[in-house]
């Protein structure tokens, strides 16, 4: 398709915006050009605003910064760090110390009239106390270190009430050492210390050094000599090691190290069958079980010399 140009002379002519500062007069003339694109420091301020760090930073790094520089002034006064210090503990003590976390008394389960003496004795709270004042893991170790006390337990019940529930070391054996009596449980460990032995009668007496390690056994053996009924005296502990049974007649069963029930087992059956132990015996010892060996009285001895002669004189008249 042909483009058809208008003729010059025709109707038609062309127009020309007029030109800023030309000749012609008016406004604006004189005038320097303004150029539309933006500065560069605008330009850097506008990437800066679009990183997603630094809007972040200006909407909580900086005002989370002057919070805290103005909390770090304040307290920076020792007058207003004890005021909110004081306000705090008036608020606290406030709280830890209504009537529903109030312990107004104590009471004692499961213990004797002097072991309940001694755990007041050791616990000597004022109340009415709140009850988070009361350490109750320190107080349990405390009131473990008696002797009589096995185990021992606190709780605060409904009501406020401190409630101590003890559970008491049974004696089962009286131990004789360095002219002390003490009163061992079943495990060796001690419970309580006797004046005399007749304030507990009724429990079998160990003696000797090491005594107390070797309860056990000795209670079995206790167990195993009550044939022998009131002429068992007690058990004597001989080098930390071995035991010796003593019987009321002062006689003496000496036990070896390995299998003392055993060997004690051999010696009852021996006197149930042939009354070894009503005979004038100091010793029967029974240390090597192959081979007892019983030792005589002194009588016992100088009765059997006088019969050996007797049969000596008999037999050369013979």
């Amino acid at each position: 398709m042909r483009s058809v140009k208008p003729p010059s002379n025709g109707p038609y002519h062309s127009v020309a915006a007029p030109r800023r500062g030309g000749a012609s007069g008016g406004k604006g003339q004189g005038e320097p050009r303004r150029d539309p694109a933006p500065s560069r420091l605008a330009y850097k301020v506008h990437r800066l605003w679009l990183t997603p760090s630094f809007r972040g930073f200006l909407r909580v790094g900086l005002p989370v910064f002057l919070v805290l520089l103005l909390v770090g002034w304040y307290f920076s006064n020792p007058a207003n760090r004890n005021a909110i210090g004081e306000k705090i503990t008036q608020i606290q003590r406030s709280v830890q110390e209504r009537p529903e976390f109030m312990v107004k008394l104590m009471a004692v389960e499961g213990a004797s009239p002097v072991v309940d003496e001694a755990v007041r004795q050791m616990l000597p709270i004022d109340f009415p106390i709140s009850s988070f004042d009361l350490d109750l893991e320190a107080m349990r170790e405390e009131i473990a270190k008696l002797d009589v006390v096995e185990k021992a337990a606190l709780r605060i019940r409904p009501g406020g009430v401190l409630e101590v529930a003890i559970t008491e070391r049974q004696p089962a054996i009286i131990w004789r050492h360095d002219g002390i009596l003490d009163l061992l449980d079943r495990t060796g460990h001690r419970v309580a210390s006797l004046l005399g032995r007749s304030g507990r009668a009724d429990l079998p007496l160990i003696a000797g050094p090491g005594a107390d390690k070797a309860v056990r056994e000795a209670l079995d053996l206790i167990d195993t000599a009550r044939p022998f009924g009131e002429e068992f005296r007690g058990l004597v502990r001989v080098g930390e090691r071995r035991w010796d049974v003593v019987l009321a007649s002062k006689q003496r069963i000496l036990l070896p190290t390995d299998n003392p029930v055993d060997a004690l087992e051999q010696v009852i059956a021996l006197d149930q069958a042939q009354e070894v132990m009503a005979r004038d015996l100091i010793v029967v010892d029974m240390r090597n079980p192959q081979r007892p060996t019983l030792r005589l009285a002194e009588n016992a001895v100088d009765e059997l010399r006088r019969m050996q002669g007797i049969e000596v004189g008999v037999s050369e008249n013979d």
